[in-house]
């Protein structure tokens, strides 16, 4: 019958929404006491980041050998050195000690220990959330990114650093000013609380949020890489963000395109070659 359809539809769509309830009873029944720890997303957000630019910078050294690796870089002429990995190591553990550690020691401090709902999020609010904070986030940094280039003394002060490299690699990815890394941290603790979401899809965001910034530093052209995946030129990714640290007046955005080309400020990469090119007429343009 209709009405038998329709609770059957209903059915499974709640029980599709349930499907991280069994997932989220596991880690409350077996790392309760660590999830609840204030440190637990500083880890979680550090650990991500280091074994992801881990494997990024294994395959950096192996493209110059490895002829189906170096062919997804945009530099394929350009490989990643020794002294390149060795500065940004550096600065990126600098960082850690002398800015990550006394934030997350401050967040352990200060803030209570994370309550743990016994729900879990429904799977639309945990992906919706996401997007949420991914959508905000980009704002922010957008607008800040913005400022930093347009005002020579922030530029100089805060943001020039993070221009050393005209090609980015993943260690670029956290060669910051202690003022960069402390905002965008900011707006990553920040917004999932502005955004009232579930602690699961904060922790979600977290991984999501690192997975996507090393990726855009990542140098590489891959078929699973986000702007490949996202229709529409939604995303920006690898490409333009390249072009970004090649042409600091364009791409400001960190993850979708929208507020660029709003702004004017949005060129997409040539699609003629993995190498991130650009048209004869966007050459003849004037640097900002």
């Amino acid at each position: 019958s209709m009405q038998g359809r329709k609770m059957g539809l209903l059915w499974d769509i709640s029980l599709i929404d349930l499907v991280l309830q069994p997932l989220w009873d596991y880690l409350h029944q077996n790392h309760h006491d660590l999830l609840r720890s204030p440190l637990f997303p500083v880890v979680l957000s550090v650990t991500t980041y280091f074994v992801l630019v881990g494997l990024y910078t294994v395959l950096d050294l192996l493209a110059p050998s490895w002829p189906f690796i170096n062919r997804y870089r945009l530099h394929p002429d350009k490989p990643v050195t020794w002294p390149n990995i060795w500065v940004t190591l550096g600065v990126t553990i600098y960082n850690h000690l002398f800015f990550i550690f006394p934030a997350a020691v401050a967040q352990w401090l200060w803030r209570p220990p994370t309550p743990l709902p016994p729900e879990a999020p429904t799977l639309w609010s945990f992906f919706l959330g996401i997007l949420g904070c991914m959508f905000v986030f980009d704002f922010q940094y957008y607008l800040w990114h913005l400022l930093h280039h347009r005002v020579p003394w922030l530029y100089r002060t805060f943001h020039a650093v993070h221009h050393q490299y005209n090609q980015p690699f993943s260690l670029v990815t956290q060669y910051l000013s202690g003022w960069e890394l402390f905002s965008v941290g900011f707006w990553a603790t920040i917004d999932p609380i502005l955004l009232q979401c579930h602690c699961l899809t904060t922790w979600g965001f977290m991984v999501f949020n690192v997975y996507v910034s090393t990726e855009d530093h990542c140098g590489y052209d891959f078929p699973w890489a986000m702007h490949n995946l996202v229709p529409f030129g939604l995303w920006g990714g690898a490409p333009k963000h390249d072009v970004h640290h090649q042409r600091p007046g364009t791409n400001f955005a960190p993850f979708f395109a929208h507020w660029d080309w709003l702004g004017g400020t949005h060129i997409a990469p040539a699609q003629s070659s993995h190498a991130a090119k650009w048209e004869p007429d966007e050459m003849n343009e004037k640097k900002e």
